[in-house]
């Protein structure tokens, strides 16, 4: 299978990105499957269901959320109308909506889909990511019920994220970090046959503060002092991910590529 995941999109210059950019994309790779971490999309706090609506419609098969998942208040109605949009497994138990799907890809292939929230210096005590996506991996064995799995781990600490990498080796075709807004060099498949990148990065404008208009940033830093809200930078965007290859008979990974396209940072492609 050819898989392509993209990071955090990032207000209104990311989702142009994304819309923009991925009908081209599945035709000109032949994609069988496109997840989109879609948490920051609005106005950089969450996503709404009416930009949820515009990033699938623009051929997004699936769209993860985040720590953010819930900051706009339709979403906690419209993510149980709508299957193909994922909160975090770990989130609060009350939470609608769920964190493992099963998704049906050309020619009848599964793909299963999960997103963890880290723990470690994340705003709030999260639950154990990797006791949430043990029960994952075993209801959905690679290479059996499930063609490909794809583990979204949404945390701070790259430590953590690699930890989440080695402990999915070999059970999931790939296990890509968001939250950072930073891409990281690191792109590898692990030993056992599963793909690793530490961070996505994000989808939008990176001259600025990690998609944020640089000033109030920079000045909160300087001074130690807020003036005004932060509000997305709004400049060409970098559509920023990973894409991959998986074997149709195990499912684990044959090839892994990170994806920089237009914007600022150097571009890459398959």
């Amino acid at each position: 299978m050819k898989i392509l995941f993209l990071g955090d999109v990032m207000g209104r210059a990311g989702r142009t990105a994304v819309t923009e950019r991925v009908p081209g994309l599945r035709k000109d790779w032949a994609l069988d499957f496109v997840v989109v971490n879609g948490e920051n999309a609005t106005g950089g706090n969450g996503l709404s269901a009416a930009h949820a609506k515009t990033l699938l419609d623009a051929g997004v098969d699936c769209l993860t959320l985040g720590d953010h998942a819930f900051d706009q208040r339709d979403m906690l109605q419209f993510i149980e109308a709508e299957p193909r949009i994922l909160r975090p497994l770990n989130y609060a138990k009350t939470a609608p909506g769920k964190g493992t799907r099963v998704f049906e890809a050309q020619g009848g292939r599964k793909v299963v889909v999960a997103q963890a929230l880290g723990q470690v210096f994340m705003k709030r005590p999260f639950s154990d990511p990797f006791s949430a996506l043990q029960a994952t991996l075993n209801t959905y064995p690679l290479g059996g019920q499930a063609s490909a799995v794809i583990v979204d781990i949404h945390c701070e600490a790259t430590s953590e994220k690699m930890a989440v990498g080695h402990f999915c080796d070999g059970r999931a075709s790939l296990v890509v970090g968001t939250h950072t807004h930073v891409p990281t060099g690191d792109a590898q498949i692990l030993p056992d046959g599963t793909a690793y990148l530490t961070d996505a990065g994000m989808c939008g404008d990176y001259d600025s503060v990690i998609g944020m208009d640089k000033l109030e940033p920079m000045r909160r830093f300087i001074t130690g002092m807020p003036k005004e809200r932060f509000t997305p930078a709004e400049g060409p965007a970098t559509l920023s991910g990973v894409y991959i290859e998986t074997d149709d008979r195990t499912g684990k990974a044959t090839r892994i590529v990170p994806i920089r396209l237009g914007g600022r940072l150097q571009e890459s492609a398959p």
